[in-house]
């Protein structure tokens, strides 16, 4: 059996294998890069290794390092998790090499499903349906891609999870987002390989989950939908699918277990595919690793697939049959990211000033029947978010017996995360989960880049539709508190100044004139109802609101004197005390996003500079490209806000900038 496990990945997965490792009694190794030196990861392993470097070639990525820490630390066996050099089969071999058992398939396997182009050829002779595309190098592609029709979908040949993904609508943005991919998929991936393929209007992305043993034995745990995305990349995943009827969802699982078998596959792997509105599925792809979204199949069908990962590694035959596989209730994953969604996503790297996850003990609401599971990074108030890495934060996992009390489940979930500091895309996904068309299941994989502004207004529409004595009461409760104890009558509580008990109180941006009766339990008048609440602590920023008799769940965050963040109903509602601090300007003041500042043009967020377009001297017209910034494993480009020449660029390739910089200065 294996006795040590070196897992050659780091944050949420890490500790996702670290914890079936424990369960087996199998110790474990951590590798790491000094970015993560204070991760738990790297705390919570046997051992840990810092792999020394600051580029993801010297560290993460790199083969040699990888396999030495795992023969100095005496490691039998490694873990590659998603990502990185999961689907790397140099890597497979290098470990085979050096005696070390690698948990995943062979790198023969690997070769043949993990490039989307062998991949393709294997499904065509297993006789599974595929869509049209071609593969080559950057100057091979624009030779030949003519005959594949707009619009087409370009993406990293040996890539996955979203990573080097674009959508070229015409000709004449064909050729940038060619090399744009080009140059992700060389730094992701370390293959500059490119595919292009016919995109597919209103898709579903279904994938099956299949496993299968060194002993010939390959079967299905069904499958997943995972149709939610934004730039190709999945937020929400679930399980079991709200699209499929049972008589495609049995052909589609049997088509990709005999695709699996055709290579004689063994280890975990997700065959993923496109669905048209006529339910009929094309082959997209085989992942031959972990999936983030495997949970919803462990809380479907009861088997962790990681502990099975292991057990096919050394040796063991599957312990169960296909009929002893059943999907039972539903799951829901929203994965947590960095980002601001109001701003198309923009990366949001940066200090978390708070920090607390969701637990199902705080919601008194909620039946005993569901399952709340975190799959992260076991992060902390203080801890930073890097741009260094992917912006997921963690992964949110329901089960409930169906998938209307699933959606509930997640959206109580969601209320009580609290993330401060950042921006995150928790609001976006309670808002989505409450929309018409989520719960109607109208959806597809472009809903989301299709209707982003639709989406957007809706939520705040929802928002605005709350009553608002709710987030009004819940700060007036915590800012009057204050004073509380050392207060001696309501004067001192309010203001010792004031001449009455009235007060301005802005909500959102609206201001509220209050009129406090008394403090302790609350009572106030506002637009001549009066009101009276109490709120009693329950862990965090999480309070009940008792507010005429009727409970409510809060949290409460003070961002600064007299300025708080209230969140009710998945919304964040923001309350301002005006009379406590002079910041209503501050908290209201728009985003500043990519523009020209006194005819300068500055970064959106902090990344490095790794292409510029232009240079000194050049004439630009009004959304011209001048540059690309990556962050957290993304490119943003940089365009020109008006008709102008360029004076001055202000930084050069690989620079590192932040949103105050001055990237590129026009001339008058």
């Amino acid at each position: 059996m294996i006795k040590k496990l070196l897992i050659a990945n780091r944050g949420e997965i890490a500790l996702r294998v670290q914890h079936t490792a424990k369960k087996m009694g199998i110790a474990t190794v951590a590798v790491y890069s000094s970015a993560d030196e204070e991760s738990a990861f790297v705390k919570q392993a046997h051992q840990a290794v810092l792999l020394p470097g600051t580029q993801l070639s010297e560290t993460y990525l790199n083969i040699e390092a990888v396999i030495t820490a795992a023969l100095e630390t005496g490691a039998d066996a490694i873990h590659p998790g998603y990502g990185f050099l999961s689907e790397n089969a140099a890597f497979v071999e290098a470990c085979i090499k050096a005696g070390i058992t690698f948990i995943g398939p062979s790198a023969e396997a690997m070769r043949s499903m993990g490039n989307k182009i062998a991949a393709r050829d294997c499904a065509t002779n297993a006789g599974v349906p595929v869509t049209p595309g071609i593969t080559g190098t950057t100057e091979e592609l624009l030779k030949s891609y003519g005959h594949i029709g707009f619009p087409v979908l370009i993406k990293a040949a040996a890539g996955g999870g979203g990573k080097g993904m674009r959508v070229v609508e015409n000709e004449g943005d064909f050729q940038l987002a060619l090399e744009a991919t080009a140059r992700e998929a060389k730094n992701y991936f370390g293959d500059s390989t490119v595919y292009i393929e016919k995109y597919i209007a209103k898709p579903r992305h279904i994938e099956v989950q299949v496993l299968g043993d060194q002993q010939g034995k390959l079967l299905h745990l069904y499958e997943r939908e995972c149709s939610l995305q934004r730039r190709h990349q999945k937020i929400i995943e679930e399980a079991p699918s709200p699209t499929l009827s049972n008589e495609v969802r049995k052909r589609i699982c049997a088509a990709a277990v005999a695709l699996a078998k055709s290579i004689g596959y063994h280890s975990a792997g997700t065959m993923e595919f496109l669905v048209d509105e006529s339910l009929n599925f094309y082959f997209l792809e085989m992942n031959t690793r972990i999936q983030v979204e495997h949970p919803v199949t462990e809380l479907t069908t009861g088997i962790d697939i990681v502990e099975q990962q292991i057990m096919i590694a050394n040796g063991e035959p599957l312990p169960f049959e296909q009929t002893d596989i059943i999907q039972r209730g539903h799951a829901i994953e929203c994965r947590i990211y960095a980002e601001d969604p109001a701003q198309r996503f923009l990366p949001s790297p940066g200090v978390l000033k708070y920090y607390q996850e969701p637990s199902f003990e705080v919601n008194p609401f909620l039946s005993n029947a569901e399952i709340l599971r975190i799959d992260g990074m076991q992060l902390q108030t203080g801890d930073t978010i890097s741009g260094d890495f992917d912006p997921m934060i963690s992964k949110v996992i329901v089960w409930a017996p169906n998938r209307e009390e699933a959606g509930k489940a997640m959206l109580s979930a969601l209320q009580q995360y609290a993330i401060k500091g950042i921006q995150t895309n928790i609001e976006f996904l309670s808002g989505l989960l409450q929309h018409p068309d989520y719960i109607n299941n109208n959806i597809s994989t472009k809903y989301i880049d299709q209707n982003l502004e639709t989406i957007t207004e809706q939520i705040q529409q929802k928002k605005k539709q709350v009553d608002i004595t709710i987030p009004l009461t819940a700060a007036l409760a915590k800012s009057l508190a204050a004073n509380q104890d050392q207060a001696l009558n309501i004067w001192q509580v309010i203001g010792y100044w004031r001449h009455s008990p009235v007060m301005n109180v802005m909500v959102d941006g609206d201001t509220l004139a209050i009129d406090i009766i008394q403090t302790s339990p609350l009572v106030f008048v506002y637009k001549d109802q009066q009101y009276r609440a109490e709120t009693r602590h329950i862990n965090g920023i999480h309070y009940s609101l008792l507010l005429d008799r009727v409970p409510h769940l809060v949290g409460i965050y003070e961002k600064r004197t007299g300025c708080y963040e209230i969140t009710f109903n998945g919304m964040t509602h923001t309350v301002v005390r005006p009379d406590m601090s002079y910041v209503d300007g501050e908290v209201f003041e728009a985003y500043s996003g990519t523009g020209g500042k006194a005819g300068n043009i500055t970064s959106p967020m902090p990344g490095k500079v790794i292409k510029l377009h232009v240079k000194a001297g050049d004439v630009v017209k009004r959304g011209d490209p001048l540059l690309v910034v990556e962050a957290m494993k993304m490119e943003n480009n940089i365009v020109s806000t008006k008709d102008a020449a360029i004076e001055k660029v202000l930084v050069k390739e690989g620079d590192k900038v932040d949103t105050t910089m001055t990237l590129v200065e026009f001339s008058e």
